[in-house]
C-alpha cells in the first residue's frame, strides 16, 4: 500500500483533469471550425478508428487460432467465483452504450453513468408451485409460521437457483460518462461556431480555460515519472508467484503481446505511412512520454492530457484536430482491447476443448468491436466487457477468473497501443484535413498556431521574391 502511495497520487491527478480538459478542448476545438470542416473531420476519424479496430481483432483471432495458445494452458479453477453468473447479453452492452450516449442529466454525467445490471428477484412459493404457503384456511398458523421460515432461508440459501429470476435494473454507476460528455460539446461547440461574433466571450472563455488546464498539465508530468515508476513496482510486489504465473498462462500473454506488437509496429506505421508519406518513428518519439504514461497508468482517459501536450508541442498537429480526435479516439478507438477481447474468448474455448464454427468466430469479431468502443477508458475495463462476449457465444462466463492473474500486465501494454493508435489517427486526420484548415475562415485558437503560420507566410514571402 505505502510503495503503490505515489503512484495512486498521479492516478488522482490524472482523473482530476480529465472532466475540464475533456469539456473546454472539445468545445474549443469545434467552436473555431466550420460544420463542414468539423463533420469531413469526424467522418475520418471514425473510418480510421472503425477499420485500425477490426484490423486488430482480425489479427488477433489469426494468432489465437494459429498459435493455439489454449492446448499448452494447465491451470486449476479455484477462484471461479470471482466473476458472478449474472446473464450479462451484448445486447444489454449496445443499449448502454446508446443510454450513455444521449444522458438525461448532463450534470449527473460529469460524474455517473447509465449501466445495465442484473438482479435476483427471489419468487413466493406460490409462484413456484401454485400453492400459497400463506393461506390459512388450509393450514394452521403455526405450520405457517414455520414453512415462512423456511421459505425465507430457502431463498437466500445459494442452493435455492430455482425460486429467483433475473430482473434488470438501470442504476447508475459511479465513473465519467465520456460519451455523453463528448456528444454534448460536439454538438454544443458546432452550435457556438455558428454563433459569430456573439458567441466569441464564450469561446474566448473556453480558451481560456483550456490554457489552464494544460499549464496545470505540465506541472503533473514533471512528477508522472516518479508516480508511475511506483504504480508499476507496487503491481508486481502485489504478485504471490509471479514464475508459477508465467509458465501458466505464458503462451496466453505470448499470444497477445505478438499481436499488440505487430499491430503497434507494423500495422499502425504503415497505415500512417502510406496516408501521409510521413515517418511513423517522428511521431512515435514525439508521443513517447504519452505512451510511457498509458504504461504506467492503464488508462487512456487518464492518459489524454499528456496525449494533447505532446501532439500539439513536439509534433505541432493543429489543436483544432486533436482538440476534436483524441477525446473521441480515447472512448471508441480502442485497438489493444479489441485484440484482446478477440484472442480472450478463443483462449477459453481452446483450454475447455470447445472448437469454435466459423459463425462463432465471426460472432466473436463483430462483438468484440462492440465491447471495445463500449469499454470504458479505465484500468481493466476489458475484463467487464469480456463476459459480454464469452456470453455471446456460449461459453462460460466464471473462466474469465482465469485470466484475471495477467490482465494487469497485458492491461498496461494494450492501453498503450490504444493511446498509441489514437495518435496516429490525430496524425491521418491532419494530414487528410490540412486543405480545409488552411482554407478555414476562424483563425487558430492558439499562439503557437499564430506564430506558425506566420513563420510559413514569411517563408512563402522570401520564397516569391526571390
Amino acid at each position: 500500500m505505502i510503495v503503490s502511495f505515489p503512484g495512486d497520487m498521479l492516478m488522482r491527478m490524472l482523473k482530476m483533469l480529465i472532466l475540464p480538459l475533456i469539456v473546454s478542448s472539445m468545445i474549443t476545438g469545434l467552436a473555431s471550425l466550420d460544420a463542414n470542416s468539423s463533420g469531413r473531420m469526424g467522418m475520418y476519424a471514425v473510418v480510421y478508428y472503425f477499420a485500425t479496430t477490426f484490423m486488430a481483432i482480425i489479427l488477433g483471432i489469426i494468432l489465437v487460432v494459429s498459435i493455439h495458445p489454449g492446448t499448452f494452458t494447465v491451470i486449476d479453477r479455484e477462484d471461479n467465483d470471482l466473476i458472478g453468473d449474472s446473464p450479462v447479453s451484448s445486447l444489454d452492452a449496445f443499449l448502454d452504450l446508446i443510454r450513455n450516449i444521449f444522458p438525461n442529466n448532463i450534470m449527473q454525467a460529469c460524474f455517473q453513468h447509465t449501466k445495465t445490471v442484473y438482479k435476483k428477484k427471489y419468487l413466493k412459493m406460490e409462484d413456484t408451485n401454485g400453492t400459497d404457503i400463506n393461506s390459512t384456511t388450509t393450514v394452521p398458523p403455526v405450520t405457517t409460521m414455520i414453512n415462512n421460515i423456511i421459505n425465507n432461508m430457502t431463498n437466500q440459501s445459494e442452493d435455492a437457483t430455482e425460486n429467483f429470476v433475473w430482473t434488470r435494473t438501470y442504476p447508475a454507476v459511479n465513473g465519467i460518462n465520456v460519451l455523453g460528455l463528448i456528444v454534448f460539446c460536439t454538438v454544443f461547440g458546432i452550435m457556438l461556431s455558428k454563433m459569430g461574433e456573439r458567441g466569441k466571450i464564450l469561446v474566448d472563455f473556453f480558451a481560456i480555460l483550456n490554457e489552464i488546464i494544460m499549464k496545470m498539465v505540465l506541472i503533473v508530468m514533471w512528477y508522472s515519472p516518479v508516480g508511475i515508476m511506483f504504480l508499476i513496482i507496487g503491481k508486481i510486489l502485489s504478485l504471490e508467484d509471479p514464475a508459477a504465473l508465467g509458465e501458466r498462462l505464458g503462451m496466453y500473454m505470448v499470444t497477445v503481446l505478438a499481436g499488440l506488437i505487430i499491430h503497434a509496429c507494423i500495422i499502425l506505421p504503415s497505415i500512417y505511412f502510406i496516408i501521409t508519406r510521413k515517418n511513423p518513428l517522428r511521431l512515435f518519439i514525439g508521443i513517447l512520454q504519452a505512451w510511457v504514461t498509458a504504461l504506467g497508468t492503464a488508462s487512456s482517459s487518464a492518459t489524454l492530457p499528456v496525449t494533447f501536450r505532446c501532439l500539439e508541442e513536439n509534433l505541432n498537429i493543429d489543436r483544432r484536430v486533436t482538440r476534436f480526435v483524441l477525446p473521441i479516439g480515447a472512448t471508441i478507438n480502442m485497438d489493444g482491447t479489441a485484440l484482446y477481447e478477440a484472442v480472450a474468448p478463443i483462449f477459453i474455448a481452446q483450454m475447455n476443448g470447445i472448437d469454435l464454427n466459423f459463425g462463432q468466430i465471426i460472432t466473436i469479431s463483430l462483438t468484440a468491436t462492440c465491447a471495445s468502443i463500449g469499454a470504458a477508458a479505465i484500468p481493466s475495463a476489458g475484463l467487464v466487457t469480456m463476459v459480454m462476449v464469452l456470453t455471446s457465444v456460449g461459453l462460460p462466463a466464471d473462466d474469465v477468473s482465469l485470466i484475471l492473474a495477467v490482465d494487469w500486465f497485458l492491461d498496461r501494454i494494450r492501453t498503450s497501443i490504444n493511446v498509441l493508435g489514437d495518435s496516429f489517427g490525430a496524425g491521418v486526420v491532419a494530414h487528410l484535413c490540412r486543405h480545409q484548415l488552411e482554407q478555414d475562415p476562424h483563425a487558430p485558437i492558439d499562439d503557437k498556431s499564430i506564430e506558425l503560420m506566420e513563420t510559413s507566410d514569411k517563408k512563402r514571402q522570401i520564397k516569391a521574391s526571390s
